[in-house]
C-alpha cells in the first residue's frame, strides 16, 4: 500500500512539472499562514504516545495547537483544475509535569514535549465556478511525504523512583493523506487572497527503545490558515 501511495505522489508531481511546460498552463505561488491542531484525544490512532502519556503527565493534547507557515507552486490547468506542491512547517513545545509524583522537596517534575512536522505535499483541486469568477471556491486531495520529530525532554522517574534528567527523540517521513477546501478572491491583476482548510492524515512509528511509552504518534489534524496567491 505504502509504494502505491508513494507512485501516487511521484505520477502527481511529474504531472505538474508536465503540466509547466505547457502553453496555456496557469501558474502561481501561494504563501500561507494558519493554525494546526491535532487531532483529539478521541480520535488519535490506537497506542498513541501522546494519549498514553496523559495517564502520566499533566497536560492536553489541545496544547499541541499551534502556528504553522508553508508555500506552494500552483499550476493551474484549463479553467477549473490547480495542481500543486507544497511544503509547510509547524513545531510546538509543551511542558508538562508528573500527575501524581513530585520530588524529595515538594517540587513538580518538569518535561518538555516537542513536535515538529513539516509536509512535503502533492495536490489536485477542482475549481467549481472556473478561476474567471470574483469569488473562487474550490476542493482537493492529495498525498504528502510528512517529515517529522518527537522528543521528550527534562526530568524523569525510574523503576526505582529515582529522578533523573534524560531525553527521548525519534523522527522519520512517513506517506499519509491530505484533503482541502477553501476559497480565494482575486484582487488587481495576479494577486487573490483567500481562506483554506487543510486536514491531514499520517501516522509516524516511534523507537520505543528511546523510553518512549507508546510505539505510534498520530500527526494527523486540521490546519486552518490564510493563503497570499501570486501569479506569474
Amino acid at each position: 500500500m505504502g509504494k502505491q501511495v508513494c507512485l501516487g505522489v511521484a505520477s502527481l508531481v511529474g504531472g505538474v512539472l508536465l503540466s509547466a511546460t505547457t502553453v496555456h498552463a496557469q501558474q502561481s505561488v501561494v504563501l500561507n499562514a494558519g493554525y494546526f491542531a491535532p487531532r483529539g484525544e478521541a480520535t488519535r490512532v490506537v497506542n498513541d504516545v501522546l494519549v498514553e502519556n496523559l495517564s502520566v503527565f499533566a497536560f492536553d493534547i489541545k496544547d499541541f495547537n499551534g502556528g504553522s507557515v508553508g508555500g506552494e507552486w500552483i499550476v493551474g490547468i484549463g479553467d477549473y483544475f490547480d495542481v500543486g506542491i507544497g511544503v509547510g512547517f509547524y513545531q510546538r513545545t509543551v511542558p508538562s509535569v508528573y500527575l501524581d509524583f513530585v520530588d524529595r522537596d515538594g517540587f513538580e517534575i518538569f518535561q518538555d514535549f516537542r513536535l515538529r512536522v513539516v509536509p512535503l505535499t502533492a495536490t489536485i483541486s477542482v475549481l467549481p465556478l472556473g478561476r474567471e469568477t470574483a469569488i473562487q471556491p474550490y476542493f482537493g486531495v492529495g498525498v504528502g511525504v510528512f517529515n517529522w520529530q518527537y522528543s521528550e525532554v527534562g526530568d524523569f522517574i525510574d523503576d526505582n523512583s529515582d529522578i533523573f534528567r534524560g531525553q527521548a527523540v525519534s523522527d522519520g517521513n512517513d506517506v499519509g493523506g491530505v484533503v482541502l477546501g477553501g476559497v480565494r478572491i482575486p484582487f488587481a491583476d495576479r494577486y487573490s487572497a483567500g481562506v483554506e482548510l487543510r486536514y491531514q492524515s499520517v501516522t509516524g512509528q516511534l523507537d520505543l527503545n528511546q523510553g518512549f511509552f507508546n510505539d505510534r504518534i498520530d500527526l494527523g489534524g486540521l490546519t486552518t490558515q490564510f493563503t497570499v496567491q501570486v501569479g506569474f
